[in-house]
């Protein structure tokens, strides 16, 4: 991940979603600060490594994890984001009651839908996100690997490709992912989806595709994760889920604005292109529909 300036708007929501893969030490410093905001962007390295029970060592390392070049930059980045953190009231999918009107349900999934596409965004490391349209851009034939929901955004990713002559293939069974993998090139692009990056069948399929000299691609929620270790580009999503978690709310929504985000940047390389297929394909919809 770059460092510096450029993910200041992502350094509490990188705090609060990579807990779990911080170790103890940065758990420690993460948690302080989070408990601390007003405090803590005002404190010295030392004086943060005292009231973290860390050291200054670990303070540093703390923000090398978070992306940044040393305490300084966390420091700014810190300042800028705790204002509008500290106003801001965080309604989570979590708070959902077997009594909440469905006004309330429908209010409160669309603030937690909003929240996962305004921390997607500022997760994502654009450097990473033009080297991934580029390699799109640039390939012969794209495989998009998911399960459950996961396999619900592929399709979607498909199906979006398909429509401006991009060779792409999102498929349901996992032996026919194998076998897809098993025939991409260097030429290739493979794209594993996988909110918590630890789906089996998706690392495993990236890991063949990687070894057959294709480009990976990985789309996974911030923090480490096994995925990362098969993906050339890794884009991160936010982690906003709630307690109904069958369809997987707000990660399904975070993952599209990323398949999104990929499709458009494409499409913007190819305009002239793009613009003649998507009318071919839209007349050729057009003609299937009743007078």
């Amino acid at each position: 991940m770059a460092g510096g300036i450029g993910l200041d708007s992502s350094i509490i929501t990188k705090m609060e979603q990579g807990m779990e893969t911080f170790t103890a030490s940065e758990q420690k410093i993460a948690k302080y600060v989070l408990k601390n905001l007003r405090e803590a962007m005002n404190l010295s390295i030392e004086e943060m490594a005292c009231r973290s029970g860390t050291s200054k060592a670990s303070v540093v390392r703390f923000c090398k994890t978070l992306g940044l070049k040393g305490y300084q930059d966390f420091k700014i980045a810190l300042s800028l984001n705790t204002a509008q953190n500290i106003k801001k009231e965080k309604i989570l999918h979590e708070i959902i009651n077997v009594d909440d009107s469905t006004r309330t349900i429908l209010d409160k999934l669309s603030i937690g839908s909003i929240q996962a596409i305004q921390d997607t965004s500022s997760l994502i490391d654009i450097k990473s996100l033009e080297d991934a349209i580029e390699a799109i851009h640039r390939s012969d034939q794209i495989q998009i690997f998911g399960v459950g929901a996961s396999l619900i955004v592929a399709l979607d990713a498909q199906y979006k490709f398909t429509r401006i002559n991009i060779p792409a293939l999102a498929f349901m069974d996992h032996h026919i992912q194998i076998t897809a993998a098993v025939h991409l090139n260097e030429k290739g692009v493979a794209i594993g989806i996988s909110n918590t990056g630890r789906t089996k069948e998706v690392i495993e399929c990236l890991k063949i595709a990687k070894e057959k000299g294709a480009t990976t691609i990985a789309i996974t929620q911030y923090g480490k994760s096994p995925i990362q270790d098969v993906a050339d580009i890794v884009l991160f999503t936010a982690n906003v889920e709630n307690n109904f978690r069958s369809g997987a709310m707000a990660s399904r929504i975070a993952q599209l604005l990323v398949i999104d985000s990929l499709f458009i940047g494409v499409a913007c390389k190819r305009y002239d292109e793009v613009i003649e297929h998507l009318k071919i394909t839209r007349k050729a919809l057009e003609d299937k529909k009743y007078e």
